[in-house]
């Protein structure tokens, strides 16, 4: 029987396998010849760890956080409702008690007015109260100045030293008025060495042309009648050097001449 080829026709192909241009094949790769591999293999088993931890301690992690929070809404509640209001109700107090002081320090009726300005008067509070009741504020620490001023000009030394001794302030010229009235106060008490400790203490705070020279003319006079020239020298002569144009320098080569 005769065979015959179709016009045309050929001969199916095998159906090639199409792969998917997406497709990535799987290649297994050694742990060992992958520093990358391994490194994030670290880090998923530090961060499954972390996550693990910080699962099994939500509640004590809340309750830090929590606290922080709470003291810091606190500070906050404190200040606006509670020290502010009294900062500001201790400055209005103390107002008549500063009138009174200053005028004893301008020489009207001085110890009776100190007395006033340290006790009260017209219902109002002096700078013993508000020193105490109004403790921790800007007002109760100046009222201890104040307090301490009082006691020096009326004589009370101890009292005088106990007050200043709770002063703290960064104006350069109270901290170092305050430092000089104790040695003031000491000097008065007859206790020279603790007199020229405290001048020395004023005449280094806060250095400048108006209290520097003032507690160094001080510490040079104590040291001097104290028997200790070189000291004395010292001082007299840091005015001299440094502070010329001071009221002090005006007769600081008399006091040079002395110590030597």
């Amino acid at each position: 029987m005769a065979t015959y080829s179709k016009r045309g026709y050929k001969t199916p192909k095998e159906k090639e396998e199409k792969l998917d241009a997406n497709f990535i094949e799987d290649v297994n790769v050694d742990e060992k010849d992958s520093t990358t591999a391994g490194v994030f293999n670290s880090l998923d088993e530090t961060a499954s760890k972390t996550e693990d931890w910080v699962a099994r301690n939500q509640k004590i992690i809340f309750g830090i956080v929590g606290g922080i929070a709470l003291i810091t809404v606190g500070y906050l509640m404190y200040q606006k409702f509670i020290a502010e209001p009294k900062e500001d109700d201790g400055a209005t107090k103390m107002f008549l008690a500063q009138q009174n002081f200053q005028k004893a320090t301008d020489g009207v009726k001085s110890d009776s007015l100190y007395t006033l300005a340290l006790k009260g008067s017209e219902g109002k509070l002096g700078f013993i109260d508000i020193a105490d009741k109004y403790s921790g504020t800007h007002a109760g620490n100046l009222a201890n100045y104040y307090a301490g001023m009082a006691y020096l000009n009326t004589g009370k030394y101890t009292e005088a030293i106990s007050y200043l001794e709770k002063f703290d302030s960064k104006d350069m010229v109270l901290s170092a008025l305050a430092k000089g009235a104790i040695g003031d106060a000491y000097s008065q008490k007859n206790q020279p060495k603790e007199a020229l400790e405290y001048y020395v203490k004023a005449s280094e705070t806060n250095k400048n042309e108006f209290t520097t020279p003032r507690f160094l003319l001080k510490a040079g006079q104590t040291a001097l009648a104290s028997g200790n020239k070189a000291d004395a020298l010292k001082y007299f002569t840091e005015i001299k050097e440094k502070y010329e144009a001071s009221p002090e320098a005006a007769t600081i080569d008399a006091m040079i001449g002395l110590a030597q």
